[in-house]
């Protein structure tokens, strides 16, 4: 039964499917507490659910704009 709606694109799957930023604690870069703040400012809490699509959209966008302010950081 498809009963959980994911926040981006309201498409509704299975329990079984479900994704969280809290996924991304597993990553080395960038850092679970930049990614907060960056979900954050996205209105997106730890617990709001994501299909797998938008989950993986996610994780592309925050890791190339830390990657981008990384560098910004380096020139400045």
């Amino acid at each position: 039964m498809k009963n959980i709606q994911c926040k981006k694109c309201s498409n509704k799957f299975s329990e079984k499917e479900i994704y969280t930023i809290q996924q991304f604690q597993y990553r080395k870069q960038p850092s679970y507490k930049w990614t907060k703040e960056f979900f954050n400012k996205q209105n997106i809490g730890e617990w709001d659910s994501f299909c797998e699509k938008c989950m993986m959209y996610f994780s592309k966008i925050s890791e190339d704009i830390w990657k981008n302010d990384t560098k910004e950081q380096i020139r400045d």
